[in-house]
């Protein structure tokens, strides 16, 4: 319903429409087809068309676009920093030289024309004097006293009452190796044997388990790693055999082995050493010797045998008369070899400890024929060159000077140390060291004038031929109960440290105090004039 008002009529009739509502009458006559006064009018619906809103429809517009894609890419620049510094300095001030006065000159020339002499003959002295020959700095720590800083031991080998009979360093100076044993056994032996080695340098080392523990079927009297391989090390059989591990391999660690052949040594093999071929300086042999008077090479070949290639036979016929020795029994030929030592300057060169207790200065390049009918698949030569003066009993060990060509070491059963001289057949000196008996001596790879012994007393004696040439400088106790202490051996790299083995089944690791590891002024000297005066 809509109603619709004039406004004209609304403006004109304002007052008296006013008046009109106030009596309840009509302002005006009614007219044909109008409704009363206050009365709704019904008429039809007026719609009127927005202008406005057609104009703004027209105007609408829909728009669209499409954007090119983005790319991306990823670079990297290298760039330099520069960087400018600007330092504000003082004025340099002039140094002011004072005059020299013009009659110093001539008083300065004559002073020196005074002295020039003297100072001539001064410095003349100096550059003549070997006061610090030999002479170096060290800068490491000093170590006062010798000290243990290992026991080594493998339980199973010290249940069985084994010994160690032989140690040895490996060619880095981190691992030792030890054989275990039996010499007081005069029977053959049918106890397995073991041999064992210890990384020093691994940590959280085990004194009781070894890194590496190789189980042998006889008695092992002999041990000697490999030159440049680390891990390789042969061995000498109480039953004759020589056999090559490598004790990095656990699973299968035997190289080579020499059998039971005619070749083998019928008796026990006493040292193994290993030697440059003469053709091939960096292949290697084993060389073995043993009681039963052959001196063998052995060379590794395919299928892990050992095969012999050169051979040597000790005969008492043969031995050069130049030393009073005792007549063998009748129908005994042979003279077991117990020990051997080269020389440091001759490869072919090498002394032999015996049975009979004399030492031998034999040659690896002899030729004369051997006078035996021990079998050999190679012709055996007689080495003996020089029988030197013997001991009282049995020689256990020889070692030969590195820093003499003539000098070497003998200890026997005697209790003595021999110094000998290879130009001469009576000793240089004789020192008795133990009333039982001496089973190793070694010299010291870094003092010329040191070397140490073994006793069958228990103890380690360190000796100092500049301090003394007559009592041990240190005597160091390695087992309480005063069992035998069997072999040792100088660490040629970490030249502090020496190893020993004893009779309990022990390898103790000794660390050496400074006085035996640093070389003191004219100590070669010393050791030449030792040599020269004595064997003149």
């Amino acid at each position: 319903m809509a109603t619709r008002v004039q406004p004209r009529q609304l403006c004109r009739a304002g007052s008296a429409g006013a008046e009109a509502l106030a009596t309840g009458g009509a302002a005006s006559a009614e007219g044909p087809g109008r409704p009363g006064p206050l009365q709704d009018e019904t008429l039809g619906v007026a719609s009127v068309p927005s202008q406005w809103r057609g104009v703004q429809g027209i105007r609408r517009e829909t728009r669209s676009c499409q954007t090119a894609s983005i790319a991306t890419a990823e670079k990297a620049a290298q760039t330099r920093k520069h960087v400018d510094a600007e330092v504000q300095t003082e004025a340099p001030v002039p140094v002011s030289v004072p005059p020299t006065s013009p009659h110093d000159d001539p008083r300065l020339a004559a002073f020196l024309r005074r002295v020039e002499a003297m100072v001539i003959r001064e410095l003349n002295k100096n550059w003549q004097s070997h006061a610090f020959d030999g002479f170096e700095v060290n800068w490491t720590e000093q170590q006062p006293t010798v000290t243990c800083l290992h026991t080594l031991g493998y339980p199973p080998a010290q249940g069985q009452g084994l010994h160690v009979t032989s140690v040895s360093w490996n060619t880095t100076g981190s691992v030792v190796a030890c054989a275990y044993g039996r010499l007081d056994d005069g029977d053959w032996s049918t106890l397995k044997s073991f041999v064992c080695a210890w990384n020093l340098d691994r940590r959280g080392l085990n004194p009781q388990q070894p890194s590496a523990v190789v189980e042998v079927p006889s008695a092992v009297m002999c041990l000697a790693f490999h030159p440049t391989q680390p891990s390789h090390v042969a061995g000498g059989l109480y039953s004759g055999e020589v056999l090559v591990w490598d004790v990095s391999n656990p699973e299968d660690p035997l190289l080579w082995r020499t059998g039971l052949t005619d070749d083998t040594h019928t008796d026990p093999v006493y040292q193994v050493v290993w030697l440059p071929e003469p053709r091939h300086s960096h292949r290697f042999q084993v060389l073995s010797v043993a009681t039963d008077g052959k001196v063998l090479l052995w060379q590794g070949v395919g299928a892990g045998q050992l095969q012999l290639t050169d051979g040597f036979a000790l005969v008492v016929q043969q031995l050069p008369r130049n030393a009073k020795l005792k007549k063998p029994p009748r129908g005994e030929t042979e003279v077991g070899a117990t020990a051997v030592a080269f020389s440091s300057f001759d490869p072919r060169l090498f002394v032999l400890g015996t049975e009979g207790g004399f030492p031998l200065k034999c040659s690896l390049a002899a030729e004369e024929a051997a006078l035996t009918r021990m079998p050999s698949s190679v012709p055996l030569r007689a080495p003996a060159q020089l029988t030197f003066s013997p001991h009282g009993g049995p020689i256990y060990s020889v070692s030969c000077s590195p820093f003499h060509r003539n000098l070497f070491l003998s200890a026997g059963t005697d209790g003595h140390i021999h110094l000998y001289s290879m130009l001469q057949a009576q000793p240089l000196a004789s020192l008795q060291l133990s009333h039982k008996y001496l089973f190793a001596v070694r010299w010291s790879p870094v003092r010329p004038l040191v070397f140490a012994a073994a006793s069958g007393e228990g103890d380690v004696q360190l000796f100092d031929l500049q301090k003394s040439s007559q009592k041990p400088t240190v005597s160091i106790k390695q087992t309480q109960d005063e069992s035998p202490v069997y072999c040792l051996e100088f660490n040629r790299q970490q030249t502090q440290l020496l190893a020993a083995g004893d009779a309990e089944g022990t390898v103790k690791v000794w660390q050496l105090s400074t006085e035996f590891t640093e070389q003191g002024p004219r100590e070669t000297e010393d050791l030449e004039q030792l040599a020269a005066e004595v064997a003149t």
